[in-house]
């Protein structure tokens, strides 16, 4: 499971280095692409897979005629990326997605346990202080669907 949260940098490459502990999960080959709130998410190859078939995944078979999901799924896999893993744990984050994200010279990994995002630390800072002061009424509202 991928959980936690890490502060790493990233080099003048656009290269940052994953979590030991993310590595062994991941695998050598993951998938990137733009997350949502202003993260980019990291798959891996099976995990991204089943992202494709629930967003491909309607009552019809001409999905691609709903605007939404076409807006979305361009977003989505038109910006994805396949990235290697090298050696020592670092992948190289694509130009046009660092600067989406807006990542400088450090990112937030967070692991959310199918997948992690990479955050500018800035933001990943504030977004974290206004999640937390949410999180107890949104419990109550997660816990109220599930009843219903």
């Amino acid at each position: 499971m991928l959980i936690g949260e890490y502060i790493h940098t990233i080099d003048e490459k656009n290269r940052i280095s994953l979590p030991v502990k993310f590595r062994r999960e991941l695998g050598k080959k993951i998938i990137i692409t733009p997350g949502l709130d202003s993260c980019l998410f990291i798959f891996t190859i099976k995990e991204w897979e089943k992202v494709t078939k629930r967003l491909g995944n309607n009552d019809d078979e001409i999905s691609f005629l709903k605007s939404d999901q076409r807006t979305f799924n361009r977003n989505m896999f038109g910006q994805a990326a396949d990235v290697e893993v090298d050696a020592i744990g670092r992948i190289l984050i694509p130009d046009f997605l660092v600067e989406r994200a807006n990542l400088k010279n450090t990112g937030a990994i967070i692991g959310l346990q199918d997948r992690l995002e990479i955050w500018n630390d800035k933001i990943w800072l504030e977004y974290k202080k206004s999640a937390a002061k949410q999180a107890e009424g949104l419990a109550e509202k997660l816990v109220k669907k599930e009843d219903d």
